[in-house]
């Protein structure tokens, strides 16, 4: 009798003793970054664009996150939407940024095309279990005012549409600036490091919100 209560008391001991290990374990959150070169460090020395600070912030505050950053130069939103499939089996992320559609605008593709590309991926991603984030740009005006205004709006309008976070501008506090051209890369069109912090500060807010 004594051997088996000794027996079970060691049972009870060492499960106790698992017990931390396996809260230890457990995955922490992931988010995977969806995005083009504004997101892929275009023209930038590695580990200095918005998503690198990202990664760097979320540790500095004891975040426990993993970051996949899956972006692309040039990719738009047919692109993403044709990878996410993959990226969402693969990742399995608590947390999709979907940072497109930039490129859809240089190009002239039509809106509801963009649209229906964001609107497909939000949804995939929220039936694999994760939570969006839309990350959205402008236009400047020689685009024309209503293009313009047209595509400012789509992405706070899918926002309230799909029932995601959304950052209505990435680049606000960098393209809108007096001087916004010393903030850009000769290109004009991608912004220097200096510039990605303020980008981060941006997304910061929603994408906290999200986690």
């Amino acid at each position: 009798m004594l051997m088996i209560k000794r027996r079970d008391w060691l049972l009870h001991c060492s499960l106790w003793a698992a017990a931390p290990l396996a809260l230890a374990a457990e995955p922490g959150k992931r988010i995977v970054v969806l995005g083009d070169s504004l997101s892929a460090e275009y023209g930038l020395a590695r580990g200095s664009g918005w998503v690198a600070l990202l990664e760097q912030r979320l540790a500095a505050q004891k975040i426990s996150a993993q970051v996949v950053n899956a972006s692309i130069s040039g990719d738009t939103t047919s692109g993403g939407r044709s990878r996410l499939p993959a990226l969402l089996k693969q990742h399995r992320p608590t947390l999709l940024v979907i940072e497109l559609g930039g490129n859809d605008a240089l190009r002239g593709l039509p809106l509801d095309m963009s649209r229906d590309n964001l609107r497909a991926m939000c949804r995939a991603a929220k039936a694999a279990g994760a939570k969006v984030l839309l990350v959205g740009m402008q236009m400047p005006p020689n685009y024309g005012a209503a293009y313009a205004r047209d595509f400012a709006g789509l992405f706070e309008g899918l926002a309230r549409e799909e029932k995601t976070g959304v950052v209505p501008f990435l680049l606000k506090g960098v393209a809108d600036r007096a001087d916004a051209e010393s903030w850009f890369q000769t290109d004009r069109i991608h912004p220097l490091a200096k510039a990605h912090p303020q980008m981060l500060d941006n997304v910061w807010p929603a994408l906290k919100a999200l986690l």
